[in-house]
């Protein structure tokens, strides 16, 4: 999965743009893959939900995998270039978006180290924007670790949509070519996810135009 390879160019966010028309016009959508475990299953369902967005015209999606960035859990205020040049890879495309769905496993009742990693290098890229939540795992489905998710989001100011689509053991739901074996369910819970987000997104933004988040 390549993040350069993206539906539409990753382009810097313009505040001063005029959301007149924005009903009609592509929400940018960061989908970020969480997962950077060697023998993942986090491609699979990736790609079952990006047929699902390749359904919808109202959003343009941009791919984050965090398996291909190289990001040290060291944190600093003056990241070597090195670590900037692997920001460059995930950084413009976290603030070009409008929303973020992310697609997380759960570990040991929480997500993973990859995913805490970016969100604490970033901040107002969050901010004011819409969060929501593809997960999966055994029987909890990855449930546990959104609801850790959405207090962290909410820290960075975002706002998540309630509904999500989960995975109760997931590695059950699709066949060897990567297919839902019983798709109405999914395809169903991702409609309304899709539709929560898309509302929050265009409500966010426009309300972002008219007056500055106050963070």
């Amino acid at each position: 999965m390549d993040i350069t390879n993206s539906t539409s160019p990753v382009t810097a966010p313009n505040s001063s743009a005029s959301p007149e028309g924005s009903a009609a016009a592509p929400l940018a959508l960061a989908l970020i893959v969480a997962s950077d475990r060697e023998g993942r299953f986090a491609p699979v369902v990736a790609d079952w939900f990006r047929s699902r967005l390749a359904e919808r015209e109202d959003f343009a999606v941009t791919v984050v995998d965090l398996a291909e960035v190289d990001l040290p859990t060291a944190l600093s205020h003056d990241p070597s270039p090195a670590v900037r040049a692997e920001l460059a890879k995930v950084s413009p495309a976290l603030a070009a978006a409008d929303a973020f769905v992310v697609l997380t496993p759960e570990y040991n009742h929480s997500f993973p180290a990859s995913l805490k990693n970016l969100i604490d290098r970033h901040y107002t890229e969050w901010q004011a924007k819409p969060v929501g939540f593809v997960s999966y795992g055994g029987i909890s489905g990855g449930l546990r670790a959104v609801e850790q998710l959405r207090q962290v989001f909410a820290e960075m100011h975002a706002v998540t949509v309630r509904d999500t689509v989960s995975f109760h053991s997931a590695w059950g739901h699709f066949d060897e070519e990567g297919r839902h074996k019983d798709p109405a369910g999914a395809e169903g819970a991702a409609k309304v996810l899709l539709d929560q987000l898309a509302w929050w997104a265009l409500a966010l933004k426009e309300a972002k135009y008219l007056r500055p988040y106050a963070a």
